[in-house]
């Protein structure tokens, strides 16, 4: 369930070759390479600054952030689902991001290797009945904890999500933030970026659908790792 610089570092945002270059030829059918991979890297950029005003829509919320971590590795490129009965958590910040996965990896794609995401902070959260699963192709990998008396914790928590709902309820919350001077949970987005921010948020019957995640602290009481037909 990643801190992101002011700057978006190299592994973040891939270079963007400059015109004339030799990739910009076409193959033997005539499609052109080089610069249809360009153009929809720009234009997943371009989106990076509108996607969080959807966030504000009646019903829907984030579970966490890019926190003081952030997502600094590559990523699989295979989503994973994320359910929880209930979060809390105070220090809450969102914007638009991207993630990419290794050069070369099979689940690209022509995404171009880039994944346009929510990315989502919180300070300190707390969850119930915590449900995490991956499809592996004919099975799930399945997680479970926090079913008991303790709940799942999490400092500097932060995820990077394509889809969420829940029923969310904020204090305090301030949107149309640039980025860059987020302040409630210690983490400052690209300069530029729509945001969001909150003192305090609840999301009741969260579900997400996320490519990454990070925490500064992460407890798992109750943890079971099993294999499933079905997911989340």
């Amino acid at each position: 369930m990643a801190s992101s610089p002011d700057v978006p570092s190299a592994g973040n945002t891939p270079e963007n070759p400059g015109s004339g270059s030799p990739s910009d030829t076409q193959n033997a059918a005539g499609t052109v390479t080089g610069g249809e991979r360009r153009g929809r890297v720009r234009a997943r950029r371009a989106a990076v600054m509108a996607v969080p005003a959807t966030l504000i829509a009646a019903g829907l919320a984030v579970l966490t952030a890019q926190g003081a971590l952030g997502v600094q590795f590559a990523i699989s490129g295979m989503p994973f689902t994320v359910t929880a009965t209930e979060l809390n958590g105070t220090g809450f910040e969102q914007f638009g991001s991207l993630d990419n996965m290794a050069d070369g990896s099979p689940n690209a794609g022509d995404s171009g290797g880039q994944v346009l995401v929510i990315t989502s902070a919180i300070k300190n959260a707390t969850l119930t009945k915590l449900c995490q699963s991956v499809d592996l192709g004919g099975t799930n990998l399945l997680i479970k904890a926090g079913g008991g008396k303790d709940k799942v914790s999490a400092r500097d928590l932060t995820t990077d999500s394509t889809e969420l709902s829940g029923d969310a309820a904020f204090d305090n919350i301030e949107i149309g933030n640039d980025a860059s001077t987020l302040t409630k949970a210690g983490v400052k987005g690209p300069i530029g970026v729509f945001s969001q921010q909150a003192d305090t948020v609840r999301i009741a019957k969260l579900r997400q659908t996320n490519y990454a995640t990070t925490a500064g602290v992460f407890k798992l009481p109750g943890l079971k790792l099993s294999f499933s037909d079905s997911g989340c």
